[in-house]
């Protein structure tokens, strides 16, 4: 009973929160519900036993992607209000993505439906002594492993996209230049100046 209550409140919650993303106008507040949304979502995978993936939801999403997103849209000064003039025109294409969502949506209602035990049936049973990390791990770099490999190069891509776009060169931003510096000599690092006795510098 009290499972199940708990279960109900993650669920309300993290329904609430991904709700929460798409309507809020602020970005950061996005960011923010999407965090709250992590960390429903991480109860949800304790309640079913799997609290490996709990963690790596917390530590990886909310630790890194999370904050690495609030942190690259408030360093790219992004012109929010400049980019919603166009939402009109994205907007079949939307459409069509959120049709075809709906659609596999209501396929997996309507077999849960018809046929309650279809859910599950795919999986694979594991030895109960396995634990959730090793569990992972068998299938994670045993079948899937060039699947996790593209994932990684994709996140790589992902980091450099982010570190080009935030690199921006300034005019009145000083920065440093290390041939510079290591080819100064005495006679350009320094500057003697004889001071009249009485007089001070000017």
């Amino acid at each position: 009973m009290i499972q199940a209550f708990f279960f109900y409140v993650f669920a309300a919650v993290t329904v609430a929160s991904a709700f929460a993303v798409i309507s809020a106008r602020n970005p950061v507040h996005s960011v923010l519900f999407l965090i709250l949304a992590f960390f429903n979502a991480a109860g949800l995978f304790v309640l079913m036993g799997a609290e490996f993936l709990a963690m790596l939801l917390v530590v990886v999403y909310v630790g890194a992607v999370a904050v690495l997103f609030l942190f690259v849209v408030m360093m790219l000064d992004v012109d929010f209000a400049e980019l919603r003039t166009g939402l009109l025109e994205y907007a079949p294409i939307g459409m069509v993505i959120g049709g075809i969502l709906l659609a596999e949506l209501l396929m997996v209602v309507g077999g849960w439906v018809i046929d309650p035990q279809v859910v599950g049936h795919g999986a694979n049973p594991i030895d109960a002594a396995t634990s959730n990390v090793a569990a992972i791990g068998l299938v994670l770099y045993t079948k899937y492993i060039f699947f996790f490999q593209a994932a990684g190069l994709i996140l790589l891509v992902a980091m450099i996209g982010a570190i080009v776009l935030t690199l921006r060169h300034k005019a009145f931003v000083k920065r440093q230049n290390i041939s510079e510096q290591v080819a100064r000599g005495p006679a350009t690092a320094i500057e003697v100046v004889k001071v009249e006795i009485g007089k001070g510098l000017s």
